[in-house]
Parts: C-alpha cells; sequence; structure tokens
C-alpha cells in the first residue's frame, strides 16, 4: 500500500489555512481599559522554580527498563539505602513499576512554611505511562541549591493508552502528571515590597504612552506627584511605609483602569505547526507575489519473493518505494492594499495558499517593505 507525505501544495492544508486566517478577529475594536494589575507587577514581587529528582513507584509494568536507564537503579539502590536496606552496587534489578522523574514547582511569593503547592512530574527515562503511579517524597531545591519544600503523591495525568498484538492506542500525553497541593513548603524566601518610600510597578512590555497614561491615573486618583515614570517600562509610586497601610494604598492602586496605547503592528508565526496570528494594527500595501507549491509523495509496496519448488529457498519480503517530486506553477498574483485586519486577511486568503507556504510569502512580503508589522518567528 502506497504512504503519502506531507504535501506543502496540497489542496488539504490549503483548506487549513484559509480557515486558520479566519479564525483572526476581523473588526478592529478601541482599546478597553485594563487594571493596573493586568498591565504591570510590582517589583521583587514573582515567583520562584523549584526542581527536584525523585521516582515514581506502583507503575503497573509500564515504569523504566532498568537496563537502559541505570540512574533509575542506582536511585532505588540509594532510597533503600537511606530506609535501611543494603543492596550490593553490582546488583541487577529487573523493575517494571519505577520510573525516574523530574518534578518541577512555583514557589508563589509571600508562601509561608506549611502552605501546600502543585508540582508538575514527568517522566526522563524510558517508561511507558506514569497514570496510576505515587511519586515518593522528593526534596524540592531552589536556584540556590536550598530545599525550599517536599513533594509526595499520587500523580493525575490526563491521558489514556493501551497496547496489545503490536497494536497501541495513546489518548494525550502519558509521561507527565500533576499532584494537586503535592508540595509542602519547608522554607520561606523573604519578599519586600519596595524600598523605603517606593514602590516600583514594571509593566509587561515597554511601552512610553502607556506608562505616561499609567502615571496620569495614579496622580489623579491618588494625588498630585504620587506616581513618576522612571523609564518606558518603570513607574515610581510613593506609598505609606506602615505595612497595613501599605497593602491597602497597593490594593486601591492595582485597581485602577487604564487604557493602554495600541500595540505595535505583528505577525507571529510558527513553522512547525503551520500557524500564523496576526493583530488588528496590520496594514498591506499592493505587491505582486508568484509562489510555485513543492510536493513530495513517497509510494511504498510489499513484494513477496519466493522461491522454486524444491529448491531449499525462503520466502522472503521486500520493499519497492518510489519517490516523486513535483513543482507547481506560480502564477503572479496582486495582491490588494489592506488598511485593517479584514482587508490584510481577505487579501493572504485570495492567494489561496498552505500555511507553509504562507510563511514563505509573509517573509518576502516583510522583506519587499508590503507588509507593515514586525514578523516574529516563534
Amino acid at each position: 500500500m502506497g504512504e503519502r507525505m506531507n504535501s506543502f501544495g496540497g489542496k488539504t492544508r490549503r483548506g487549513v489555512a484559509i480557515f486558520a486566517c479566519c479564525l483572526l478577529p476581523l473588526f478592529s475594536s478601541p482599546t478597553q481599559a485594563e487594571r493596573i494589575k493586568d498591565l504591570a507587577s510590582v517589583q521583587g514581587v514573582r515567583n520562584n522554580q523549584l526542581v527536584g529528582y525523585g521516582l515514581v513507584v506502583g507503575l503497573d509494568g509500564t515504569g523504566d527498563q532498568t537496563t537502559q536507564t541505570p540512574f533509575t537503579t542506582q536511585s532505588i539502590i540509594n532510597m533503600l539505602a537511606q530506609l535501611g536496606t543494603t543492596l550490593p552496587t553490582t546488583q541487577s534489578l529487573q523493575l517494571k513499576n519505577v520510573a525516574a522523574v523530574m518534578v518541577t514547582a512555583n514557589l508563589p511569593p509571600f508562601a509561608r512554611t506549611g502552605q501546600q503547592i502543585d508540582v508538575t512530574v514527568s517522566s526522563m527515562g524510558n517508561a511507558k505511562s506514569l497514570r496510576g503511579g505515587t511519586l515518593v517524597m522528593t526534596p524540592l531545591k531552589g536556584a540556590d541549591g536550598q530545599i525550599y519544600a517536599q513533594a509526595q503523591g499520587n500523580l493525575m495525568v490526563g491521558g489514556a493508552g493501551a497496547s496489545a498484538g503490536g497494536s497501541k492506542a495513546v489518548v494525550n500525553h502519558l509521561l507527565a502528571g500533576r499532584i494537586v497541593a503535592g508540595a509542602t513548603v519547608e522554607r520561606e524566601v523573604p519578599t519586600s515590597l519596595g524600598q523605603g518610600p517606593h514602590i516600583h510597578y514594571e509593566l509587561v512590555s515597554t511601552d512610553f504612552g502607556t506608562t505616561q497614561r499609567m502615571v496620569e491615573v495614579i496622580n489623579r486618583e491618588m494625588g498630585n506627584g504620587t506616581a513618576q515614570a522612571v523609564d518606558g517600562r518603570v513607574v515610581r509610586v510613593t506609598a505609606p511605609e506602615e505595612p497595613n497601610a501599605r497593602v491597602a494604598f497597593m490594593g486601591r492602586v492595582e485597581n485602577l483602569e487604564v487604557r493602554p496605547m495600541k500595540t505595535m503592528a505583528k505577525v507571529i508565526v510558527n513553522p512547525r505547526t503551520g500557524s500564523i496570528v496576526m493583530n488588528q494594527m496590520v496594514t498591506l500595501d499592493p505587491c505582486a507575489v508568484a509562489h510555485g507549491s513543492l510536493s513530495v509523495v513517497v509510494s511504498t509496496e510489499q513484494q513477496v519473493s519466493q522461491p522454486n519448488a524444491l529448491s531449499g529457498g525462503q520466502t522472503v519480503t521486500t520493499q519497492q518505494s518510489e519517490i516523486e517530486i513535483k513543482q507547481g506553477g506560480g502564477a503572479l498574483m496582486q495582491v490588494r492594499a489592506g488598511a485593517n485586519l479584514s482587508d490584510v486577511v481577505k487579501a493572504i486568503n485570495a492567494l489561496g495558499a498552505a500555511p507553509q507556504d504562507l510563511l514563505s510569502i509573509l517573509q518576502a512580503m516583510k522583506a519587499a517593505g508590503a507588509l507593515k508589522a514586525d514578523l516574529e518567528i516563534i
């Protein structure tokens, strides 16, 4: 039977391209007011990443193959030694219900000792599934090498899978799971709310116009001279030094609404998935585009070779493959100018190109100066 590889110029992908572009918002709307807490964060108030190495036990024969993952065997021997059971280092363990995993978590600001946080558990060996497993107590360390939390608990894996007779079916991902409230904070990270009488708010993205509007709103609501712009991203706010009054003051400030400036025109391209997303500020100048599609077809046939009667030979199966490359001709098409997002989407859809072809076309439009937007490839 023949197998057909992905075609960059096939009709199937062409339909996907048009559908993906139609998902974009077609009408530009005025910028809506947003709360300061959605536009900026307080300097110094942030999460801290934690990581640890541990073992998941209780798997139903879907764990690591210890002969191919020696670190799993070493970890089991070390863990048993800490629990009072000594095994020779040369012992070859044949286990199928244990998997070596990496455990990650985010330590939120102002976390206190005894507080519980969620953890993510990911396989790092050749386990088939972590479903039904239990994470054994694992210390979680920060960037400074200190232990800040201890994780343990039953995994919750969202996927499912089964295999029999050489066939396999998998739904979602089986090699990563979460433990809700699976870690307990053992060490606190000191967090300060500003230095002296000042608090610094940092915008998510640098924008001089939005920064100025934020300063104006704070000064209008909290008193003239309360806020000052440090640069295009940081706003310095004078706040009470008494902790209770400072928290109340910050609660009022972060709920003030600011109408941000319109963002710069940008097109986000993901070549791995063929996704193209653009914001409402993108415009297009008239241009002409000619792009030929390329398709690769691989056909494989199974052939059986049988020996002559009484020859003593054996019947063998061979594969015969044929590879064909097709280059489609590209007609020169005129792309009309687009003053808003709706016009840009219509102009691009008129090309009838597949997603992978659109990536190249957009890059060429940007190089020619017809695409008035910043092209970002992720």
